[in-house]
């Protein structure tokens, strides 16, 4: 079998074109190959299939073998790889996900290189039954005990349900203790991602990341994407910020037509055979 590792902004993936692949057990598969230790190694694994209502459709499974609706990391590494093996023709193109479809746009420089890809995220699901979050209506800043200390936060479903609590050091925070008391919460009935959040000033913030099913990560692409909903709602940032992350940053802005776009690499590491 014949995979890629990728990674967008060391939020990694094990990357597999699966379109004439017999069925696999991918749960177990990747709970296995994601184990750092004895496996290739991967935050998850992206499987390119073929679709009935899309040009292309990606699913995702997380180290863990819970398999995500949606990952905004993953979707750009599986962008990049589907456009540059001809997989689809043009830089725009429609992605089946089990969130729906995306639509990423492949970016290029003037000699037709990649640099990076810009997704349409879709429009954000603030309600908390829709999330979902235990409560009635939108859900900003809301307190929650975590082993015994309360805390305020705010949860977007941006494709995965995302939670976000705005903190004045990252440093000051166990992102792992905290996040993973979080994630699975009462107040969450399908668990939560969970991202901690710095403000630096009305277009920039710093964000770290707990991932449902994978723990810390790097970075998280549908939690950057969210945050400028929470971030502004909140009214501590416009609807246009560049999030800083522990490999790079991604630019988010949340548009007129309350569609969520986000731009950032997608970088393709080595193929393999297993």
């Amino acid at each position: 079998m014949r995979f890629f590792k990728v990674h967008g902004l060391g939020n990694d993936f094990i990357l597999i074109d699966a379109r004439r692949l017999e069925k696999n057990d991918w749960c177990e598969f990747s709970q296995l190959y994601c184990e750092r230790r004895v496996g290739i190694g991967a935050d998850g694994v992206l499987l390119v299939l073929d679709s009935d209502v899309a040009d292309t459709r990606m699913r995702i499974f997380n180290a863990d073998g819970s398999e995500a609706e949606m990952c905004g990391n993953g979707i750009r590494c599986f962008s990049r790889y589907v456009y540059e093996q001809g997989i689809v023709k043009s830089t725009s193109f429609s992605v089946e996900t089990l969130s729906g479809i995306v639509k990423p746009q492949v970016l290029l420089d003037a000699d037709g290189r990649v640099t990076g890809v810009k997704v349409d995220m879709g429009e954000p699901i603030l309600e908390c039954r829709d999330i979902p979050v235990t409560g009635e209506g939108l859900c900003m800043d809301r307190p929650i005990i975590i082993d015994g200390r309360e805390y305020r936060f705010s949860s977007v479903l941006v494709g995965v349900p995302h939670t976000y609590v705005f903190v004045d050091r990252l440093e000051d925070v166990d992102i792992a203790k905290v996040g993973a008391l979080i994630e699975c919460a009462e107040e969450f009935p399908k668990r939560t991602n969970v991202n901690f959040v710095r403000i630096i000033d009305d277009s920039n913030i710093e964000m770290r990341t707990f991932e449902r099913g994978c723990g810390c990560t790097l970075a998280c692409g549908t939690g950057a994407s969210g945050a400028v909903v929470a971030c502004h709602l909140n009214g501590k940032t416009g609807k246009n910020i560049t999030v800083s992350l522990e490999k790079g940053q991604l630019n988010i802005e949340w548009a007129e037509n309350n569609h969520i776009y986000m731009s950032g690499n997608a970088t393709i590491v080595y193929e393999g055979e297993m």
